[in-house]
């Protein structure tokens, strides 16, 4: 089934509290909490309490948004050992990652093998406790494509990689179909939002606006016959009530293509 949800740093500026509220309010299932303000990484404490709060309001916690970066040397890249500790103190299902720093046309193969590296030892690494490993669709990293993607995901032989999606800005329809499709047999979860593009420049829209984009998504994802979260987020003006409005149009959407 395909279950809604929201990623807490669509609204960063707000307290976990707050944020469980909304997502009640939108009657959404689960929440993505995010290792940068909301459940900052190595925090076990705050993890602890977050997850104690979001069960206590009859929501799942649905993963957990982290901003590991796979072979980033920098120091302001978190230790994996503590993204994973706040992913269990969460009772996170699964730990969002950074396919690298570079997007796959900055990339050579070195540092392609760095990355997927990485990405083999972490995985395994939450492996051993339980916890799933997928990566941001996103650009500026090796996911930035659906060759680069389908490829880093085939030279990862942990088996506890998998992939996020969500519609490329500025490609066709038919490239982003094509991308989710052949993404679908290890398809973790999906990023709801609905942007245009207005004279070059990008503006987030209302997500009814997308439902001839989105359908077909939806629907793809929910013919794997597995559990996959569909997850709010880049709201337009970072608005609450667009938020609830946003969230009426994705549950119906959900029954719709559930039906």
């Amino acid at each position: 089934m395909l279950h809604s949800g929201l990623v807490s740093i669509s609204f960063r500026s707000l307290d976990p509290a707050a944020i469980i509220d909304l997502a009640r309010q939108g009657r959404l299932r689960g929440i993505e909490w995010g290792g940068d303000v909301h459940v900052p990484h190595g925090d076990l404490e705050r993890a602890h309490g977050v997850r104690r709060m979001t069960e206590d309001a009859g929501l799942l916690v649905a993963s957990y948004g982290s901003y590991y970066r796979a072979a980033d040397p920098s120091p302001e890249n978190p230790d994996f050992e503590e993204v994973l500790a706040s992913a269990k103190a969460l009772h996170a299902p699964v730990v969002r990652v950074w396919c690298g720093r570079k997007g796959s046309k900055e990339a050579d193969a070195s540092y392609r093998g760095e990355v997927i590296e990485d990405l083999d030892r972490i995985s395994r690494r939450a492996a051993a406790d339980g916890v799933a490993v997928a990566c941001e669709f996103h650009g500026g990293t090796l996911t930035d494509t659906n060759e680069s993607a389908l490829d880093l995901y085939d030279s990862v032989a942990s088996g506890n990689l998998f992939p996020y999606w969500q519609p490329p800005v500025g490609r066709s329809q038919g490239y982003r179909l094509d991308g989710l499709r052949a993404l679908l047999p290890t398809l973790c979860n999906l990023h709801v939002f609905y942007w245009r593009e207005v004279d070059g420049k990008r503006e987030r829209c209302a997500l009814a606006e997308g439902e001839d984009v989105w359908l077909p998504f939806l629907e793809l994802a929910a013919g794997t016959g597995r559990d996959h979260w569909a997850m709010l987020e880049f709201v337009r003006n970072d608005s609450a009530e667009q938020l609830l409005e946003d969230a009426a149009t994705l549950n119906r959407w959900l029954e719709q293509v559930q039906a």
